[in-house]
């Protein structure tokens, strides 16, 4: 009998279809700063959680009855050309329609109607949304950093504005969410100047909370879920092995089990999961590169994180610097992680599929020795001393 529940892939998790483990489990943090009345920002790579840890807190929060929470995202307002006054428009509208997936019709946001284009909409309708409510608003604002320039700027500002009055008049708590941690976001307004200045409409949050990876423990009980349900083991040296290969990124434990499970078993719940099954899935993975993982590797175009990752390959020596934005960027992104003194690749699967990317990219710059297979070893795998020599020459 097929499992009602799988392991999720696309979108954020749903607690009655897939295997998820609790994504406010070590979040304590976020209802002290919601107690507090604070804003704060939220960052982390794509695909680790963070719209289902945003869904699960807004519906929680409602449920408790002592917040008005919803989740929205700003990402339809996220392309350059937008005019500032539609671009608040489209947020507002975003807010509204989202909204009624959270909410009792008693609680929703304002209608649109007679709400008019303007540079300063959004302050306007948050403030009237407040002042209607008997309790207060926790505001869940997701994909922030897909705005751009001027309407950037201005959705921080506006709320910055209504900080001070809150919590009767503007939204008790806002929460920023998105890849990039906040000092990030000067690079996408200002990209030539070094900071903002005092004047930054930055400077409202408490603080900026990154969200991490799977520890083990966390894939024992994900994996937990599917024994529990169908009786076929993840053993403990299984989950040591994916351990190593994803680095607990979240995506990438899930995908390694459903290509496991579905993929390789076709769901045959009385076979056996073995180690050799961990690597084939690695190797397709791989080489299917997926959504997630094309992603990652659309960001070895920009030359501040090929920078980092070159400097890696090569084995040149980078120190964990907090002033170092372009590796606190790559380290944002996901790609690489500190490992003591050292920074290295998040996970086996980005250490392997990083190299074999950019070799794409030299083959036209260097003179094939021989055959197009000139840097892999006669058993198919990457011969790393000739790739790095390569790399280096380019």
């Amino acid at each position: 009998m097929k499992s009602k529940k799988y392991f999720n892939t696309t979108g954020f998790c749903m607690p009655e279809r897939h295997y998820m483990i609790d994504p406010l489990r070590n979040q304590k943090i976020i209802f002290d700063l919601i107690d507090k009345t604070q804003y704060f920002t939220i960052h982390a790579p794509r695909q680790t959680g963070k719209t289902t840890l945003l869904h699960e807190l807004a519906h929680r929060l409602n449920k408790e009855g002592n917040y008005i929470s919803t989740v929205f995202s700003v990402e339809n307002a996220g392309y350059k050309s937008i005019p500032l006054p539609e671009a608040m428009r489209t947020i507002i509208e975003s807010l509204y329609e989202e909204s009624s997936k959270f909410l009792p019709n008693n609680e929703l946001p304002p209608k649109l109607t007679g709400y008019k284009k303007s540079h300063n909409l959004l302050y306007m309708y948050l403030s009237a949304w407040a002042k209607q409510m008997k309790k207060p608003i926790v505001l869940l604002l997701d994909e922030i950093d897909s705005l751009y320039d001027d309407v950037l700027v201005s959705v921080l500002r506006q709320l910055r504005n209504g900080f001070q009055g809150r919590p009767k008049h503007f939204p008790s708590t806002i929460a920023l969410v998105g890849l990039r941690d906040v000092r990030e976001y000067k690079t996408k307004v200002r990209p030539n100047e070094a900071s903002l200045g005092s004047g930054s409409p930055f400077n409202i949050k408490a603080e900026s909370i990154l969200l991490g990876t799977f520890t083990k423990e966390d894939i024992t009980e994900l994996y937990n879920q599917h024994t529990k349900d169908t009786g076929q083991i993840f053993s403990k040296e299984i989950v040591d092995r994916i351990y190593e290969l994803t680095g607990g990124q979240p995506w990438l434990v899930n995908a390694v089990a459903n290509e496991i499970v579905e993929k390789i078993l076709k769901s045959d719940y009385t076979k056996k999961i073995t180690l050799a099954h961990a690597e084939e899935v690695k190797e397709n993975l791989i080489a299917r590169r997926d959504t997630h993982l094309d992603s990652l590797i659309d960001k070895l175009k920009e030359p501040r994180v090929k920078n980092i990752v070159s400097a890696i390959i090569n084995g040149d020596t980078l120190i964990y610097d907090t002033f170092n934005d372009d590796l606190l960027y790559v380290m944002d992104l996901g790609l690489i992680r500190k490992e003591k003194y050292d920074i290295v690749f998040s996970n086996e699967i980005y250490r392997e599929i990083i190299p074999r990317v950019l070799n794409f990219a030299l083959q036209e710059n260097i003179k094939e020795e021989g055959t197009t297979s000139w840097y892999l070893n006669p058993d198919g795998k990457l011969d790393m001393d000739k790739l790095l020599k390569a790399f280096q020459k380019f």
